[in-house]
């Protein structure tokens, strides 16, 4: 499905651009306009699925707004979002990746380690979360029980 929204961008202290959304809470930056506007896009791209992924009501969009600030001025963001659109494997296929079982995978879904979504009777995990789990690099087997100090 196809979502617009706007931005407002201006200029921060720290010489970056700013990209607030008027409709969402939260911001992304960029080093000029071109970036921050790139930015924007991705951000909202991932704040709709993840909206859609936990079942949540997305923010209705309010269009023709004026800038907030003198420095301001208003962006058009467009995105194709979805369940379709999230970078996803199954629940076996991200098992195989991480080198875990399945049922590791479902017990990472429920600590909220692997991020993951239903699509009918289908389960699937995100490849960003996989993609993380995979950078993080965790060592093999159970973790060690810490000892008490007295």
């Amino acid at each position: 499905m196809l979502y617009v929204y706007e931005f407002e961008l201006f200029k921060g202290e720290d010489g970056w651009i700013i990209a607030r959304p008027f409709d969402f809470d939260g911001a992304t930056q960029g080093a000029d306009v071109a970036e921050a506007s790139a930015m924007a896009a991705d951000w909202l791209k991932l704040m709709l699925e993840h909206y859609v992924m936990h079942g949540e009501d997305i923010p209705e969009a309010t269009l023709g707004h004026e800038p907030t600030r003198e420095d301001g001025r208003v962006l058009l963001v467009a995105v194709e979002a979805g369940l379709d659109t999230i970078p996803a494997v199954t629940a076996s296929e991200a098992a195989e990746l991480l080198g875990v079982s399945r049922a590791r995978v479902s017990q990472m879904l429920k600590a909220d380690l692997l991020e993951g979504f239903r699509k009918g009777r289908d389960s699937f995990i995100t490849r960003y979360s996989v993609d993380a789990r995979l950078r993080e690099k965790p060592k093999a087997g159970r973790p060690k029980k810490s000892a008490k100090t007295s």
